[in-house]
């Protein structure tokens, strides 16, 4: 069975002229005509569908008009080829991956060479009254595969696909830079605590700026903290002097509500999380300082207070981005990791 995805820019229907035209029709013999006319055009469409030995037909959802018409689909009944419509732009890419074929925006391109192939296509129809159409035996299958997912209700149902998206993002993670490193914030402890040793090795603005840095990556662990009803000042405290003692493997564990080993405890995430992490958060905060403009208070503020505002936005609130982006690009792709 050939399974073919056509992708119709023009629509199986007759096309609507791009300029504003007036049809006088005088007797019923032209409109006659013209029905004429719009049977052979679709019928000619059809006749060069099944001569390509296509027997399963995909459309893509059309926003602007139908994708087909009521006679198309006859013309198409009567030759036995199966019709799928109205399937969405963001599906395309994945069909196609899976049956291991392109769209075909026209029918120059509508050759035996374009269309997938597939044992049997069925319209399968589960216990909830739902039906998905199933394909079945397709040679050269893409890399891709189907999850369907069951829930009490729609509630129960996004809960699960946020968790299976997760879950999914963690293995993207894996799948791409193969390493793994501990969680509860004892990366980020690990880096505050190289930050603040080369501060003291630059001094002036640099050590300043490495100072901030370390400041904003502590965020996360601070953030832990508070989630798991800890105190955070005396955790964060206790954590440092843990680095600051060799132990770069110690950090926050949620469950048990202390600081322990996090390898001892599995509690580990992919190394691509606070990589991508701390680049993008740097990215930003580059975007942010190559702004000069000045943020002012009000007219009624004075001058001094102004400086000083504009002074603190630059060199503590900026950075302070660093951590907020990364605590967002954590809680994303790796709480999952850090909390199991």
């Amino acid at each position: 069975m050939y399974a073919a995805q056509f992708d119709f820019t023009y629509s199986m229907k007759m096309s609507n002229f791009q300029v504003q035209s007036e049809v006088i029709i005088s007797n019923y013999s032209q409109m006659d005509r013209g029905l004429r006319e719009e049977r052979e055009y679709l019928l000619n469409i059809c006749k060069q569908i099944s001569k390509a030995n296509c027997n399963v037909l995909l459309i893509q959802k059309s926003i602007l008009r139908d994708a087909v018409t009521d006679l198309s689909l006859h013309y198409l009944g009567k030759m036995k080829i199966m019709v799928i419509k109205d399937i969405e732009r963001e599906d395309i890419e994945f069909v196609s991956k899976i049956l291991n074929c392109r769209p075909i925006a026209s029918l120059d391109h509508f050759t035996p060479q374009a269309l997938g192939y597939a044992d049997v296509v069925e319209n399968v129809r589960f216990e909830s009254g739902e039906r998905v159409v199933k394909f079945s035996g397709v040679q050269n299958a893409g890399k891709a595969v189907s999850i369907l997912l069951r829930g009490s209700n729609r509630l129960v149902l996004d809960e699960a696909e946020r968790s299976m998206r997760d879950a999914i993002c963690v293995l993207r993670c894996l799948f791409r830079k193969r390493f793994l490193i501990c969680g509860g914030g004892a990366p980020e402890m690990e880096l505050a605590c190289r930050l603040r040793q080369e501060a003291l090795k630059n001094p002036g603005i640099k050590a300043y700026c490495y100072q901030a840095f370390a400041d904003a990556l502590e965020i996360i662990p601070y953030t832990l903290a508070e989630n798991a009803g800890l105190d955070p000042i005396a955790t964060i405290t206790e954590l440092r002097n843990k680095h600051a003692e060799k132990h770069s493997s110690a950090g926050i564990n949620v469950r048990k509500g202390r600081i322990t080993n996090m390898y001892e405890e599995n509690v580990i995430q992919p190394a691509l999380v606070t990589l991508s992490a701390v680049s993008l958060a740097s990215e930003a905060v580059k975007s942010i300082l190559k702004i000069d403009d000045i943020v002012w208070l009000s007219p009624n503020c004075s001058y001094r207070k102004q400086r000083l505002f504009s002074g603190f936005c630059r060199s503590r609130l900026v950075w302070k981005a660093v951590g907020a982006i990364s605590l967002m690009r954590t809680q994303c792709y790796g709480l999952n990791a850090l909390l199991n």
